[in-house]
């Protein structure tokens, strides 16, 4: 056998977090080898392509694009010879039920417009609030973002200590935002920014306003031909460094010998020996179906409070509806309700909010001459199995329809020319995502963000985890975060 330095390093799944560790780790010139189970790399950023109409399935909305730039720098490589990013404006359009809009705009004098139009007394108030999440990005950045973390006592510093009150980690999202804005369309708003990360405004902490802070101030960007685009680049990125990538290979167990990952088991039987494992995949999933004595740590886990899931509707329909942007969100008229509904009692909410992406505003090849590509999306409960969504859905979906319509899509339903969908059970099983929850662990308390497994298994040495399940959580810079901190872990524990 092999000497372990000698041996890749084996990822298990191809999502963002592993395609990044994997280009970090070719990069400081180790053998890598990556086994996704899907058709293709990406995880929940994907794409779903019928009838003439391309839809993105994941994340619709890119932030903090100096990530991606610093992944491609690592690997000298430029981002802008493998991606074109392009700003959205408006970012988002807001619709109401008594007819009222906001266009979130990115340039901070139509902005400013957009709040007098709808509060005047809170524009001042907009400012202070932009000021606070500042104070609370920069109390956190370093510790919990941009550095590798593996537990609270490495977070337990003279400087965190200072910037305990700073972090205003004890009130709601909710609590703050209502201190801070008058209007209860901007309240409603502000407090969607908690919904980024599969949470509720009414229980995260109000640390979690410091990602209004980042979609405002440095801006929210799309990739040109799709986000998918992204993947695709990391993936060339990755075969050009080496990275041997493999598609259609599920891996089925991680071997473990003498308390020490050794290597991979895919499908066919195939044993690929490793150095270390890195798994980019739910870590519950993976301890409870992939890692031999896992049965323990994945009981822990699956008692700690999923995010939400979501039904996804993709519309293909003939026709413009002039009043839809690249991003919308038609809120539903009772937030608290929804979110009772969704979090507390784990049934669909009866008057959700609906997302709708038309990336055809932006690529018009994603949808036939005269037709719009809609990828609508309403936060579900996470899939406990007392939901027959299968029988479910098509009452749901009318339901979601005809709320869109009221709301002024009128028309719509007749206007469908394809049509397919996902449910929270469907989510789960195409990315093995325990109860179909599309964040992993919620951040419903203070003190989530420690109850994730961390980056370096605790019990079995050279095992790692990367993604959005780990730290620093979910969303695509996050992610790609987590593979630049589990490759310096590695690199810590494994010199070259």
């Amino acid at each position: 056998m092999a000497h372990p330095t000698q041996l890749p390093i084996i990822i298990v799944g191809g999502g963002l977090g592993g395609l990044a560790a994997a280009i970090r780790l070719a990069a400081q010139g180790r053998r890598v080898i990556l086994c996704e189970k899907n058709e293709r790399v990406g995880g929940k950023l994907n794409l779903h392509q019928a009838e003439g109409y391309t839809f993105d399935t994941g994340p619709s909305l890119l932030t903090m694009p100096w990530v991606i730039r610093e992944l491609f720098a690592a690997a000298n490589r430029r981002m802008d010879d493998y991606l074109c990013l392009e700003q959205v404006e408006p970012t988002c359009r807001y619709f109401w039920l008594d007819g009222a809009r906001f266009d979130a705009w990115q340039r901070l004098p139509q902005l400013i417009q957009e709040i007098e139009r709808i509060s005047p007394a809170d524009v001042p108030n907009f400012f202070r609030f932009m000021a606070h999440t500042a104070r609370i990005y920069d109390a956190v950045a370093g510790p919990f973002l941009l550095r590798p973390f593996d537990g609270l006592r490495e977070l337990i510093t003279p400087t965190m200590a200072r910037h305990a009150l700073r972090i205003d980690s004890f009130r709601s999202v909710d609590a703050a935002v209502r201190a801070f804005f008058r209007s209860s369309h901007l309240r409603q708003l502000f407090n969607r920014y908690a919904t980024y990360n599969g949470s509720s405004p009414y229980l995260s902490p109000a640390t979690f306003n410091l990602i209004a802070y980042i979609e405002l101030a440095e801006g929210g960007w799309y990739v040109r031909g799709g986000m998918y685009q992204l993947a695709v680049a990391l993936a060339r990125l990755a075969a050009e460094l080496g990275v041997e990538l493999r598609t259609s290979a599920p891996v089925v167990e991680i071997i473990v010998e003498r308390g020490s990952a050794r290597g991979v088991r895919l499908a066919d039987d195939t044993v690929l020996p490793a150095a270390a494992v890195v798994v980019n995949a739910d870590p519950q999933y993976a301890y409870e179906r992939l890692i031999p004595g896992g049965q323990r740590e994945a009981a822990r886990l699956a008692r700690i409070e999923p995010s939400y899931s979501g039904v996804v509707l993709f519309l293909g329909v003939e026709g413009d509806f002039p009043q839809l942007a690249h991003h919308n969100i038609f809120f539903g008229g009772d937030y608290p309700a929804e979110f009772q509904a969704i979090v507390r009692e784990r049934r669909p909410a009866l008057d959700p909010t609906v997302y709708i992406a038309a990336t055809c505003r932006s690529d018009p090849a994603h949808a036939p001459p005269g037709h719009m590509n809609l990828f609508v999306l309403v936060n579900a409960p996470a899939d406990d199995g007392r939901i027959d969504w299968e029988a479910v859905l098509p009452a749901y979906r009318d339901h979601i329809i005809a709320k869109l319509e009221t709301m002024g899509l009128r028309g719509l339903r007749h206007a469908i020319r394809y049509t397919h969908h996902w449910t929270p059970r469907d989510l789960a099983q195409r990315y093995n995502a325990a109860f179909g929850a599309i964040y992993g662990i919620s951040s419903n308390s203070p003190f989530a963000a420690f109850a994730r497994p961390p980056l370096r298994a605790r019990r079995v040495r050279g095992l790692y985890f990367v993604g959005g399940g780990t730290h620093p959580g979910g969303g695509i810079p996050l992610v790609l975060l987590s593979g630049q901190a589990v490759a310096a872990r590695i690199a810590a524990d494994m010199p070259v």
